[in-house]
Parts: structure tokens; C-alpha cells; sequence
């Protein structure tokens, strides 16, 4: 490590990991209960699992997001972060939040919004947290030397983290809640996220590929303009359905085709930096995790995204299979994926090893990757199946439930090789193989190799 400082990232990965375990258990189980039904029924309802299984994703999502600043703004800026002790408070505070939130749901307490069930004295939690995280980064980055990769990130939290004032705002009025509901969703997931992302991409392919800083920060800004064109408006394509005025209609469904622009972008960034730097850099894993994240994300929030955007078909595809299809997938690829790619970049660093495990963790990834993406491909089918059975055709919902059971079977099986995977990379990552040096063979340490 360059700065002593970036070692409060480790508490937030492993942290991160613990909760990703979690979240792909509590999907696991869901995904059995679409299966057989009364599964746990009385003891734990599927809503509180589904509770928990989105929950835990967000916030091991945002840990991993705030432990990559952690680590990479020191380096970025050039000094130590401004308070160590902040961030290991901010750490407590979301991991007390945490506990509180899911032990609110299992005796039934919570807000009843999807996404933001949290009770109101964990989304002050929260707040607080952001705004600490906030100070201590900022005074960082304002210290010292400031790029386009740390404004960029600095851009997408400081916006991610006032976007979530609006899961205060709980109107009577079912569309002005829903509106403010999706300024949250939306806007994080479409947006900031999206800044965030592509900040964490372009740090990793500077490290991992050597291209010029210059090179890397002109796309980075192409991507972000982009992001913010497209997904801002595009936000407008859920605003329709829930009662805003009708013009919704048309720019949702075309500020929302532009979404893809973004997430290819990315893609071509990240393979162009590893053709034009040529580096034989020794952690391949994280630079398979890059690429692969990068390219997940295009095909899952931009082309799965855009299958069912335009309003005529969103009209009959909202809310079936297929809305959990580019779901799963485009959360895998942008920011499950690019999350385990810092934490297999950093975490050698951060244990004062050369990178290690990479086999098992290459493994872990094709194991995730190809689980995800025949989930996705089930669920499109059975999507499809469902719109026409219930929304052309009028049969009753659990009708069509019964017919779509053997997409549920191959689902969880497709589930069960994701959570194999998961637990793999829990594992390449932990608990790290002994280095085997050869005589009059050096290890060349992982500060070298920026």
C-alpha cells in the first residue's frame, strides 16, 4: 500500500462479503419458495426474505462502494485519508443499521416501500453515515491532488447520498409517492450508481492496464455525460404507469433507449484499455472481473434494459418475469461484478500479498457469470410466457404461476450455481494460499505494478 490510511478498506470489503453471502442464501431460498410455495410460510414470510435479500444487496453494494473510495482517493489524492476513526464510525453506524433493519423485518416492523423498508430510525442511520463518509472524503480530495477519476466519484456519492432524502418523503398521494420513490430507485441505480461505476472502472483499468491517465479520463468523461443524459430523463419511463402527466409516455421511452449508450461505452472503454496497454499485469482476476463486469452490464441494464422500455411494450412486460430478468442481470454486471473486481484487485494489496487464489477466483466468476446468465435467459422465456398467458390472453395469475414451474425449477438451479460461485470467491478471497517464493525469486509488490 502507498498510504497506511487505505486499510480501513479492508474492514468495509470483508464486511461487504459477509452480507453478499447472505444475499445470495436469502435469494437462493426465494427462488425455492417460487417452487414450493409454503415453504417457510408461517416461520418466514416470502416478503420478509425478499426483504432481506434486496436489502443486503443494496448495502453491501454501497459498503463495497464506500471501502473502493477508501481505498483509492489516497492514492488518487496523494495523502492520507483526513480521519481514520470517521471511517470506522461510519463502518459501525451501517453495520448497527444493518442489524437493526433486518432484525425489524423478521418480527414484521418496516416501511412497506419496496427498496425502503427500512424503519425510520435506520434511514437516519444512514444519513448520518453519508454525511460523514462525505466530510471525510471531500476534506481528502479538496487536501490534495484532485483527478478526474476522484471528482467523478465525489459527483456520483455526494448525489447518491442527497437522493436519499427522498426516502423520507412518504406522501399520502399514491403518485407523488410513487414519483419520489422512484427519485430514489431510479436515479441511484440509472445515475449516480453509474458515475460511481465508471470511476471504479477507470481506476482499476489505470491500474491494471498502464494507459495514459489523460487517455482513460476523456472517456471517463464521455461516459459520465452520457449516464446523466440518458438516465435522468430516462427515468421518465416508470413515471408513466403511475399517474404523471401523458408526455412521460415519450420521453421516458426515448431518453430510456439512449441508456444503452452508457453501458457500451463502458464496455468498448474497458477492452480498448487492455488492447492499447498490452500490460502483463500478474492479478488477471481482476482484470477478469473488470472486462467481464463491464460487458454483463451492457448486455443486462442496456440490451435486456431496452428490450422493454418502449412504452408499448412496457405496457404488457411491466412487472412480469421479464422485469426480474434484466433485474438480476444488469445488478450482477454493473455493480455486483465491478465490486468483486476491486475487492480481487485490493485485497492482495491490502494483505501485503501478491495475488493469489486467482484460479479458484477466475472460477468463481465463469460459475456466477454463467449461473446469472441462464437465469436471465429462464426468466425471459417465462416472462415472455406470462405476458401473453395474463396480460394478452386474461388468464388468472396463478394459473399462469403453475405453468411457468419448470422456468422456477431451472431458475434455482441456475440460483444454486450462482451461490456455488459466490461461495467460491468468499473463499479466494479469505483465506488467501500460503506464497510459495522459489530461491533467488523476488515478489514483486503490488505498489510497483501502478
Amino acid at each position: 500500500m502507498k498510504y497506511q490510511s487505505q486499510k480501513v478498506a479492508y474492514a468495509y470489503f470483508v464486511v461487504a462479503m459477509g452480507l453478499f453471502a447472505i444475499q445470495v442464501l436469502g435469494g437462493l431460498l426465494a427462488g425455492w419458495i417460487y417452487v414450493s410455495p409454503n415453504t417457510l410460510s408461517e416461520l418466514l414470510p416470502f416478503n420478509i426474505i425478499r426483504m432481506i435479500h434486496t436489502n443486503a444487496l443494496i448495502v453491501w453494494l454501497l459498503l463495497g462502494f464506500f471501502g473502493a473510495a477508501y481505498y483509492l482517493v489516497p492514492e488518487e489524492s496523494e495523502r492520507e485519508l483526513y480521519s481514520v476513526k470517521l471511517a470506522y464510525l461510519q463502518l459501525i453506524i451501517l453495520v448497527v443499521g444493518t442489524l437493526g433493519a433486518v432484525g425489524s423485518y423478521l418480527v414484521g416492523i418496516h416501511g412497506g416501500r419496496e427498496f425502503l423498508e427500512q424503519p425510520l430510525w435506520v434511514k437516519f442511520g444512514i444519513l448520518v453515515a453519508a454525511v460523514i463518509f462525505l466530510v471525510n472524503i471531500s476534506l481528502t480530495v479538496l487536501a490534495g491532488r484532485r483527478t478526474a477519476i476522484t471528482n467523478v466519484l465525489l459527483t456520483g456519492l455526494w448525489l447518491l447520498s442527497l437522493l436519499w432524502i427522498f426516502a423520507f418523503i412518504n406522501p399520502s398521494n399514491l403518485s407523488l409517492d410513487k414519483m419520489y420513490w422512484w427519485f430514489v430507485v431510479h436515479l441511484w441505480v440509472e445515475g449516480t450508481w453509474e458515475l460511481v461505476m465508471a470511476s471504479i472502472l477507470a481506476f482499476l483499468m489505470l491500474k491494471l492496464t498502464g494507459v495514459d491517465r489523460e487517455v482513460i479520463e476523456k472517456w471517463l468523461y464521455v461516459i459520465v455525460a452520457t449516464a446523466l443524459f440518458s438516465g435522468i430523463l430516462g427515468t421518465g419511463h416508470h413515471f408513466y404507469w403511475i399517474g404523471l402527466p401523458e408526455y412521460w409516455q415519450w420521453v421516458g421511452s426515448i431518453f430510456s433507449t439512449f441508456e444503452v449508450v452508457p453501458f457500451f461505452a463502458m464496455m468498448s472503454f474497458a477492452f480498448l484499455m487492455v488492447w492499447k496497454g498490452r500490460r502483463n499485469h500478474p492479478n488477471k482476476a481482476a482484470l477478469l472481473w473488470s472486462l467481464g463486469s463491464a460487458t454483463v452490464a451492457f448486455f443486462g441494464a442496456g440490451v435486456w434494459g431496452f428490450l422493454h422500455t418502449l412504452h408499448g411494450v412496457n405496457y404488457y412486460t411491466h412487472g412480469t418475469q421479464v422485469t426480474a430478468a434484466h433485474g438480476h442481470l444488469s445488478f450482477y454486471g454493473a455493480y455486483v461484478a465491478l465490486n468483486l473486481a476491486m475487492f480481487t484487485y485490493a485485497m492482495p494489496v491490502l494483505l501485503g500479498r501478491s495475488p493469489y487464489n486467482q484460479v479458484l477466483n477466475m472460477c468463481s466468476f465463469w460459475l456466477m457469470t454463467g449461473g446469472m446468465a441462464f437465469m436471465t435467459f429462464v426468466l425471459t422465456f417465462a416472462g415472455t410466457i406470462q405476458t401473453h398467458m395474463q396480460r394478452v390472453v386474461g388468464d388468472y395469475y396463478m394459473d399462469v404461476q403453475d405453468t411457468l414451474e419448470i422456468f422456477y425449477f431451472m431458475r434455482f438451479g441456475a440460483g444454486v450455481a450462482v451461490v456455488l460461485g459466490a461461495l467460491l470467491f468468499l473463499y479466494s478471497q479469505l483465506v488467501p494460499q500460503r506464497e510459495i517464493v522459489e530461491p533467488g525469486e523476488a515478489v514483486i509488490p503490488e505498489s510497483g505494478q501502478a
